[in-house]
This record gives C-alpha cells, structure tokens and sequence, in this order.
C-alpha cells in the first residue's frame, strides 16, 4: 500500500514570520502525539517571504482521516488553530496529498 505526504502551502504574513514559527513548532509537539508523521514545517529563507510548508506523513488516506478527528478533539491542537486564527499570521492554505514514489 503507497504511503502518502500532506503537502501543507501557506501564504502567510511576512510580517508575522515569528508568529507561525511557534505554531509550527507547536505542531512539532501536536502531529506525532496524534499519529501524523512530521516531515518538517519550513519558512522562507530568501526570494519570496510570504510562503511557509509543512509535510505530514501518513500510511493510508484513512490514516490521515483518523488523524483529523483526533485533531479536531484535541485540545492542544484546537488552541493552536485558534491562535492562528485570532492572530492572523496564516492568509491562506493548500493541502495537496502526494503518493510516496518508492525506489
């Protein structure tokens, strides 16, 4: 069974660069306690400043969908997603879902 990556695209606020650098890192805490494997959250280095990643791992879309009610019920998450919310850091987002190409 191919496993597969969440591609997370954020068009953030450059402005607000250190503001999302917690909330990924809150993330770092969240995704391997509720079952998602982090690949890494990344922010702009150079070039363009307003877009951040995130990879997330999983062994089956049904994984990934366990995961998100886990999410949706956990507290710690809820607070993160409510942080970026009331702060505004986050402008938009795209989830894309890769197949993992095996050697």
């Amino acid at each position: 069974m191919p496993r597969i990556t969440c591609f997370i695209r954020y068009e953030t606020d450059p402005r607000q660069r250190e503001a999302f650098r917690a909330y990924a890192a809150n993330w770092g805490r969240i995704i391997p306690r509720l079952g998602g494997r982090l690949l890494g959250y990344w922010l702009p280095w150079e070039g363009t400043s307003h877009e951040a990643w995130g990879l997330v791992g999983f062994d089956s879309l049904a994984d990934y969908e366990a995961y998100r009610a886990r999410l949706k019920a956990d507290p710690e998450a809820r607070a993160n997603f409510e942080f970026a919310q009331r702060e505004r850091f986050i402008l938009r987002e795209w989830r894309t879902f890769c197949e993992d190409v095996q050697p």
